[in-house]
């Protein structure tokens, strides 16, 4: 008998998608499927009511699903829910055909199985996508990947911090464009296992990657990357800033969530200087 998957389908209004799809990811989804107005669905799939995202959560059993479903069902009582079991076949080829490569200045950053089509002449990037985030396909991962970019190419040999690491992808691309010392690190033992096994898959075993606090981090850096949510960039905002010598880069803030997130860190004494935005999602760029 085949094994199953359970897949948790939400329909949302869709200023309520992002909140969402981060309690589902905390809830231990191994992928989410996202159908809005920005993504045309594919024939034959359903698409969201206008004014609505489908959000479709993947988890392996039904325990984790269903507690999923009730915490879904708790914060957005007017959600519509559905829970299915599907063949774990389907499953497999749907998820891979989710993960997309990106290609960034100059760097290609996609899944094993899309690596060979990466262009001649681009620094690739290969990404293991499990249960960490940060494939490079996300509007947050993408517009970091940006700025790492640009910084690199002025700042050759720069040293990095990459705070929440996950699957330690603009490390490993810092480290690619030319970065010296590079650090990453990350409050999930999994994503620190994940972000060391794509380390050494990409030739960049020397990145000192754990699961260290910010505070038990020596010494200070050029460059300091933090990918993560609003709430946790301000609450951290103490720790992170002294860690930085010259520039800091902060994503996964949505463009309401700006305002609050800069002036924590103009408190503490940070220029802030022009970032960038994808969709919803925006960059914060600081001068120390």
């Amino acid at each position: 008998m085949s094994q199953t998957y359970l897949s948790l389908t939400v329909d949302i209004a869709e200023e309520a998608s992002e909140i969402l799809q981060d309690l589902l990811h905390e809830a231990g989804a191994l992928g989410l499927e996202v159908r809005d107005a920005e993504t045309p669905t594919m024939p034959g799939v359903r698409a969201p009511a206008k004014g609505e995202s489908i959000v479709v959560a993947y988890f392996e059993d039904r325990e984790s699903a269903e507690e999923a479903r009730d915490a879904v069902a708790e914060s957005h009582p007017t959600a519509r829910l559905s829970l299915d079991e599907q063949p774990q076949q389907d499953w497999s080829n749907e998820w891979k055909s989710l993960i997309k490569s990106v290609q960034v200045g100059r760097l290609w950053v996609g899944p094993p199985w899309d690596a060979a089509n990466a262009p001649e002449g681009k620094l690739k990037v290969v990404i293991e996508p499990k249960m960490a985030f940060g494939t490079g396909d996300h509007p947050t991962t993408s517009l970091c990947l940006a700025a790492v970019d640009d910084f690199m190419a002025t700042h050759p040999g720069a040293s990095v911090l990459d705070v929440g690491t996950g699957t330690g992808v603009l490390a490993i691309a810092a480290k690619k464009l030319g970065a010296g010392h590079v650090v990453g690190t990350d409050n999930d033992p999994t994503s620190v296992e994940l972000a060391q096994e794509n380390c050494a898959d990409n030739g960049t075993p020397d990145l000192d990657i754990s699961g260290r606090e910010l505070t038990e981090v020596a010494g200070t850096f050029d460059l300091v990357l933090a990918n993560i949510l609003a709430n946790t960039l301000i609450e951290l905002a103490p720790l992170i800033v002294p860690k930085a010598k010259d520039r800091l880069v902060l994503a996964g803030v949505l463009a309401h969530q700006r305002v609050d997130v800069e002036a924590a860190y103009r408190k503490l004494g940070c220029t802030v200087l022009e970032g960038a935005q994808q969709g919803e999602w925006v960059r914060i760029d600081l001068k120390r």
